[in-house]
């Protein structure tokens, strides 16, 4: 459920109709909803509430915003951190530090330092090497890093391949069948205190068999470096749970993967971490485009926005589906390509959909584009940064500028010499 609704024949985000933030702020524009942010913050806890001890660590790379990342800190979130930067965001929007998780497969010894001195709570082993290297840091400082060591249970999430992280050819966690030796070797350094284990298969996953099956082999990995006298308080679970892109998909809801995680962990007597990103925020924002002509086809019409790829990657990166809707419709339907104006056959976010007919300067959104959209755009063809806007009720803010081409040339240098 999310809070974008059509009122009178125009599409509102909460109270605000989007053709206000169209006119006042201008298109493309992201916009967010602060009551879908609560309720998927909410229903994600609730799932969980029959458990003793559980962290969220909400996944910062899926919406890094400051402002949603206040709002979530006040629903109680801590923040599963992939780099120095996500971790100084996580900070300074309110996050405390014992809430911060940093994962990530490539942490520098800089970016581990800065988390030994932020006093963050959990470091996500990626390597033996990894923990050595923090183990020290952590010595010379006359401290132990609380650490956890992630494991590849070697489970297909069965999701896309660019998304799926816990097959041994993926780049992530250590091979389960080395885990214990490795753990034994690092919970002996005397700058480490490894607490745990973690995992984390992929994202977008539309059936929980394969986290029951990765939470299970987990389960006995606790049993085995039990046995060998080690104190395990805590396993991360990782996140990845889907959300519908399409009005038909079926996707398991929170409370069952709680149920089955209830289930399966029964006994295991750990505080269970869990990093959800897409779930909260993936049907809380939508980004809102202008369009700009309807283009004569062989087949269909092409509906140019003024949205593209450099502001909306996913359809370019993994031929992802986003609803794409008129916010006055006039009742009519189209079949129609629907296309950026970057010069790149691939901004292209439609081919063949059947849609509300639209006219040139009309507005229309692609939904489900709260997670994983404005944090990966970029400024390819020199085209201005997309701004971000923030609805709370009848109100809104804008809490990410449209950054113009004209203010970025301003950070680049030409040499004297030239």
């Amino acid at each position: 459920m999310d809070h974008f609704h059509y009122r009178d024949g125009v599409l509102h985000a909460e109270d605000v109709a989007l053709t206000r933030i169209a006119d006042e702020v201008g298109t493309p524009v992201y916009v967010y909803s602060a009551a879908t942010f609560r309720r998927h913050a909410r229903v994600f806890r609730e799932a969980f509430a029959g458990l003793p001890d559980v962290h969220l660590a909400y996944a910062i790379k899926a919406n890094p915003n400051l402002a949603v990342l206040r709002l979530l800190a006040s629903e109680g979130y801590g923040a599963d951190v992939v780099s120095g930067g996500e971790m100084a965001r996580a900070l300074a929007a309110g996050v405390p530090a014992a809430g911060v998780v940093f994962s990530g497969v490539g942490k520098t010894p800089g970016e581990l330092a800065a988390g030994l001195d932020a006093g963050i709570g959990q470091f996500n082993l990626e390597l033996e090497e990894e923990g050595e290297v923090l183990a020290d840091l952590a010595h010379s400082r006359g401290v132990r890093a609380p650490a956890v060591l992630r494991v590849n249970p070697d489970v297909d999430a069965g999701t896309h391949a660019k998304i799926s992280t816990g097959k041994r050819e993926n780049k992530f966690g250590v091979a389960i069948s080395e885990a214990p030796a490795m753990f034994a070797r690092l919970a002996a350094r005397p700058g480490l205190d490894l607490r745990g284990v973690a995992i984390h298969i992929g994202s977008q996953l539309a059936d929980l068999a394969p986290l029951e099956a990765a939470y299970r082999r987990i389960g006995e990995l606790v049993a085995e470096l039990r046995r060998a006298g080690h104190r395990i308080t805590r396993v991360d679970l990782g996140g990845g749970l889907g959300v519908p892109y399409r009005h038909d998909d079926i996707l398991p809801p929170p409370a069952a993967l709680g149920e089955m995680v209830a289930r399966v962990t029964k006994g295991w007597d750990v505080q269970l971490q869990f990093e959800p990103g897409r779930v909260i925020a993936g049907n809380a924002g939508v980004l809102l485009t202008r369009v700009v002509w309807v283009k004569p086809g062989v087949a269909h019409p092409y509906v140019i926005v003024d949205a593209a790829m450099n502001d909306l990657a996913r359809p370019a990166l993994y031929d992802a589906y986003h609803e794409f809707i008129a916010v006055e419709p006039g009742g009519e339907r189209m079949t129609a390509n629907i296309a950026g104006p970057v010069c790149e056959s691939g901004d292209t976010f439609a081919m063949g959909r059947e849609m509300n007919r639209v006219a040139r300067g009309d507005l229309a959104v692609f939904r489900t584009a709260g997670a994983y959209g404005a944090t990966m755009a970029s400024t390819y063809n020199s085209r201005a940064l997309v701004p971000e806007v923030l609805v709370d009720g009848d109100r809104y803010a804008v809490v990410a500028d449209r950054i113009l081409p004209e203010t970025i040339m301003a950070a680049e240098r030409v040499p004297d010499w030239l």
